[in-house]
C-alpha cells in the first residue's frame, strides 16, 4: 500500500483537527506562571505559561481581554482556561486563552487591589484635594437606582431630618457590565447644574460582584473630576470600594449618607435659638458697658471742666513767654556790655585818641603815613595832620638823628 504524500500544510491542518476534536485538549484548565507577558496595540495578549519542566505559547483574543478584571504581571500564578489547536502558518501548538484567574485570590479582588495601588499613587486618595461637604446644602442629587433599597432609605432620612431641602434623582444602574458607564454619565451631567451643592452615589449591599460598578476606573474619576463635593455610600459598613476612597467623604451606608448630608432640622432650630440667646446676651452685657462707661465720662474732670486744661497750658505759656523776655533782655545786656567793652578798648588803639593827646602825625603826598626821615628829602611835601585839621608842609632840611 503506497502512502499519499502529503504537503505541509496538510499535516499542519491533519494536527489541528486531531487537537481540535480531543475532548480533553479542546476544554482544559491548566495551571503556571506567567512570562514574557506581551499586551498587543491589537488588543490581544501573548505569553508564555511555564512551570519547573516546561513551557507552553499561550494568547488571548481582544474580545477576552476586555472582560478581565485584573492586569495580567510578569510572574504570576495563574490558571487558565482554554485550548489547545496549532498556529498553521507556523506549526506550532499554543494555548487559546478564554478565561484567566489569579492562584489563591479572586479575580475581582486582585483587580480591586491593583487599581487601588494605581489611583493611590496618583493620588486620588489625596485627602488634601477632598473637597468639604456644605453643612446645609440646598440642593442634593441622588446617583441610584431608582427602584432600590437605598432610595427609600435616603428619602426617608431626608424627610425626616430635613425636608425643606430639594432632591434631584439622577436613576442609574448600580450592576451588570453598563453600570460603570450609566453612574459615570450621571456625576458628569450633575455637574453641569449650578445650584446642585452635593451628591450622594452609591447602593445597598451584596456580594463583591453586585458592587463591581463602584470599583470600576471609570466611576472613580468621574468622582475624582467632579466639581461638586460627592459622599459614597456603597453597600453596608464593611464593604469598602474604590469609589469610598476617591470620594470626599464615605457613608458606610446610604441611610448614614444621608445623615452626613444634612443637620436634623429640630438641631438646626435648636443651635439658631441659643445663637439668638447668646448674641441678645452678648449685645445687652456690650450696652450696659457702654452705658457705665458713658455715665463715667460725663462725670470724669475732664468733662465737667474741660477748658482748664487750656488754661493750664495758657499759663503754662504766659510763664514761658515771660522767662523767654527775661533771658531776651539778659542776653542783651550782656551783648551791649561786652560791645561797649570793645569799643573802649579799640577807641585806645585809634590813632585819633593819640591826637586828642596833642600828637600829630604826617603823611607823604601819596598818602602813606610818614614813618622815617629817610621817606622823605628837601623840598618834599607832607601833610600834617592834627584833631582838628590838616597842615601841608614843604621840607626845608632833614637831619637824621641815631
Amino acid at each position: 500500500m503506497q502512502i499519499k504524500v502529503l504537503s505541509v500544510s496538510e499535516v499542519t491542518q491533519y494536527i489541528k483537527r486531531i487537537l481540535s476534536n480531543d475532548p480533553i485538549l479542546y476544554n482544559l484548565r491548566v495551571k503556571g506562571e506567567i512570562s514574557n507577558y506581551k499586551f498587543h496595540s491589537s488588543g490581544h495578549m501573548y505569553f508564555t505559561l511555564k512551570d519547573q519542566q516546561s513551557r507552553i505559547n499561550c494568547i488571548m483574543f481582544k474580545a477576552n481581554c476586555e472582560k478581565m478584571k485584573f492586569q495580567l504581571e510578569e510572574g504570576m500564578k495563574v490558571t487558565i482556561k482554554g485550548y489547545i489547536s496549532v498556529y498553521e502558518r507556523d506549526g506550532q501548538y499554543q494555548l487559546y486563552v478564554n478565561e484567566i484567574e489569579p492562584v489563591g485570590i479572586g479575580a475581582l479582588y486582585l483587580a480591586y487591589q491593583q487599581l487601588k495601588d494605581k489611583l493611590e499613587k496618583e493620588g486620588l486618595f489625596d485627602s488634601r484635594r477632598k473637597k468639604t461637604i456644605p453643612y446645609l446644602p440646598s440642593k442634593i442629587a441622588l446617583i441610584t437606582s431608582p427602584t432600590g433599597a437605598a432610595i427609600r432609605d435616603m428619602l426617608s432620612v431626608i424627610k425626616r431630618r430635613f425636608p425643606k431641602v430639594q432632591i434631584v434623582v439622577f436613576p442609574v444602574l448600580v450592576q451588570g457590565e453598563k453600570a460603570p458607564d450609566s453612574i459615570k454619565k450621571a456625576i458628569e451631567a450633575a455637574n453641569t447644574f449650578n445650584d446642585i451643592d452635593l451628591i450622594i452615589t452609591g447602593r445597598g449591599g451584596g456580594s463583591i460582584e453586585e458592587l463591581w460598578a463602584f470599583n470600576e476606573e471609570v466611576v472613580a474619576r468621574a468622582i475624582y473630576n467632579s466639581r461638586i463635593p460627592i459622599i459614597a455610600a456603597v453597600g453596608h459598613e464593611t464593604d469598602f470600594t474604590i469609589a469610598d476612597f476617591v470620594a470626599d467623604l464615605r457613608a458606610p451606608t446610604p441611610s448614614v449618607a444621608a445623615e452626613l448630608a444634612l443637620p436634623s432640622l429640630i438641631e438646626v432650630k435648636e443651635t439658631l435659638t441659643n445663637y439668638q440667646k447668646r448674641l441678645l446676651l452678648s449685645i445687652t452685657t456690650k450696652m450696659n458697658f457702654s452705658y457705665n462707661k458713658l455715665e463715667n465720662i460725663k462725670n470724669s474732670y475732664p468733662f465737667k471742666y474741660p477748658l482748664n486744661p487750656i488754661y493750664d497750658y495758657k499759663q503754662q505759656l504766659d510763664g514761658l513767654m515771660e522767662g523767654l523776655i527775661k533771658q531776651t533782655n539778659n542776653f542783651n545786656r550782656e551783648r551791649r556790655k561786652k560791645i561797649h567793652n570793645i569799643g573802649d578798648r579799640l577807641n585806645g588803639l585809634s590813632p585819633l585818641s593819640v591826637l586828642k593827646r596833642g600828637f600829630c602825625y604826617a603823611e607823604l603826598e601819596n598818602e602813606k603815613m610818614l614813618k622815617s626821615v629817610g621817606d622823605v628829602k628837601p623840598n618834599d611835601l607832607i601833610n600834617i595832620k592834627a584833631t582838628d585839621g590838616r597842615l601841608q608842609c614843604r621840607v626845608i632840611e632833614v637831619f637824621k638823628e641815631e
